[in-house]
């Protein structure tokens, strides 16, 4: 584990409060254009306001990004309407949907479950060490029975990614 980073520090997604700050934008920038073309149009009323707010709100909701937390042992993601945690050290399964919108389905001995988007994994290691060492521990255990080969090439290909990046970075590429 990095020096950094103690045993028992819980590690948050970094790019969360900029997604945040991106859905609110785009909320607003949305209303605020529809206010204006619907006030230049003179067709502003205080229902098509209420509407145009509700459409805005739909549109936050939609946007709001998942934030992801892990511990040791555990890794919990919040939505907007949805809240849930596994413990990593409990996996049984793993699942990576390669649909249009990739996610990563998490599920533990426990019966609890979570999803999210594996592009949070490759921009935040130590949130992919926590579950890496999670896993590690689920594998040993022999609780990890589906999706460890998937989980695996999901590690190999991040972990590519990093050095790659470190690689250029450093001049070395």
């Amino acid at each position: 584990m990095p020096a950094l980073l103690g045993r028992d520090a819980v590690v948050a997604d970094r790019r969360w409060a900029a997604d945040l700050r991106a859905a609110v934008f785009c909320s607003l920038a949305l209303f605020a254009l529809i206010m204006l073309v619907d006030g230049a149009a003179g067709t502003l009323s205080a229902a098509r306001t209420g509407l145009w707010a509700g459409l805005a709100v739909l549109l936050y909701v939609i946007l709001y990004p998942a934030r992801v937390t892990a511990g040791p042992g555990w890794l919990a993601v919040r939505g907007p309407l949805r809240r849930g945690h596994v413990c990593t050290g409990l996996l049984t399964s793993v699942r990576i949907s390669e649909t249009v919108a990739a996610r990563l389905v998490l599920c533990d001995s426990l019966g609890n479950r979570v999803e999210f988007d594996p592009r949070i994994l490759a921009e935040n290691p130590l949130l992919l060490h926590r579950l890496d060492a999670g896993a590690r521990a689920s594998r040993a255990l022999g609780l990890l029975r589906t999706g460890s080969v998937e989980l695996g090439r999901l590690l190999a290909r991040l972990d590519g990614r990093e050095a790659k990046a470190v690689f250029e970075a450093s001049g070395l590429r």
